[in-house]
């Protein structure tokens, strides 16, 4: 059964994720060799890091631009230009969450974050008193963006809290240093992990009959991809229900009548996918990853490996002909699973990330929350 939410809003925020990159993408070195972060106004933070990258490159330096993501420079490093800041994990309550980070791939050193709710350490932890595990993936076109960035740590920190739930939150690696499907085999990695219960917390709180995989923009993208796999592998227990919200999908043809892409925007996309995220696809933008909705081959929609799925879309995102395709795909796939749509007309791309105090970002946590805890 579909159920479609739709919220107008008076409140627009228009953002559409991909509106500022170049049109035209110089390729890669062939050899990527370092990395150089810096954040994203350098008048309110300078860091070592910051100060090396000022000090060594010069714009003449500088191979090819694309905001508000990354900088490459002629010998191979890559300046993460958005999102770089991080918070670091407490135990320390904060907003009555405490969290920690784990590594759960040292070949890698890739880490997740966990957050939990602070009343849930004095609770007698039996059966019935286990918490739903709720993974998470983030967003940042696979580009940028990690579990430990101001803005995804308050807002897990926020549904941690509303939904009485252990969250963790994974790190994967970033393109185009490790083009997908790197992020993609790390994601399915960190799941694994977190299914061996070896961690104490989740050992301790987590219930694994209400597990939850939830993801933004290019995390959206990978939930699917996440839950296809979960239903291949046969991992049980099984989701109990994914989230996707604002999902990166596309692909080279409109996927109907109403899909009305801005040929120079949709260029870009198409750039970004195959010059900087997946340079050696094959299919460019229809590349099964990406293109999951007008792909021929179903997409593993029949397999899903969950219960139920709350599809999240904004009315002025470049991605909301793709997201609301995907929901009634999946609705027509045989899959058998309930399907929601939640629509806010007047927004944009991951608002609720951006302007989390936008008249409809309250709306969305409401849904998004009771999609767990109902």
């Amino acid at each position: 059964m579909l159920r479609t939410l739709t919220f107008p809003s008076s409140h627009s925020l228009f953002f559409h994720f991909f509106r500022h990159f170049p049109h035209s993408l110089p390729p890669l070195p062939l050899s990527l060799i370092s990395i150089t972060v810096s954040d994203q106004n350098l008048r309110r933070k300078l860091t070592p890091t910051t100060l090396r990258c000022i000090s060594s490159h010069s714009p003449s330096d500088i191979l090819s631009e694309h905001p508000p993501f990354i900088r490459i420079y002629k010998d191979g490093h890559i300046e993460r230009l958005s999102n770089t800041e991080t918070i670091p994990a407490s135990l320390t309550p904060q907003n009555d969450v405490i969290t920690k980070d784990i590594i759960y791939s040292p070949d890698l050193n890739l880490s997740v974050r966990l957050f939990l709710p602070h009343k849930s350490i004095t609770t007698s932890n039996t059966n019935n008193n286990k918490l739903p595990l709720l993974i998470y993936i983030h967003g940042g076109a696979w580009l940028i963006g990690s579990p430990f960035s101001p803005i995804y740590h308050n807002f897990l920190t926020k549904v941690t809290k509303s939904s009485n739930c252990l969250t963790v939150s994974l790190q994967y690696r970033l393109a185009p240093e490790n083009p997908v499907p790197a992020a993609y085999e790390d994601s399915w990695s960190a799941i694994q992990w977190i299914y061996t219960h070896e961690e104490d917390w989740i050992n301790e709180y987590a219930d694994f009959k209400k597990v939850f995989l939830a993801g933004d923009s290019a995390g959206g993208n990978m939930c699917h991809h996440m839950a296809v796999k979960a239903g291949e592998e046969k991992l049980e227990p099984r989701f109990k229900g994914v989230v996707i919200v604002h999902p990166a999908f596309w692909g080279k043809d409109p996927i109907d009548e109403e899909d009305l892409q801005d040929l120079e925007e949709s260029d870009r996309i198409g750039e970004v996918w195959e010059k900087l995220v997946s340079p050696t696809s094959v299919d460019g933008v229809d590349d099964p990853l990406f293109n999951v909705v007008g792909s021929g081959s179903g997409s593993g929609f029949g397999v899903l490996g969950c219960e139920k799925v709350l599809v999240a879309v904004a009315g002025k995102d470049v991605f909301v002909r793709q997201g609301l395709g995907y929901a009634a795909k999946l609705e027509k796939s045989g899959w058998g699973g309930e399907v929601e749509v939640m629509v806010e007309e007047d927004e944009g791309h991951c608002f609720h990330l951006l302007n989390p105090d936008s008249e409809n970002a309250p709306k969305f946590m409401k849904r998004f929350v009771e999609f767990i805890t109902g």
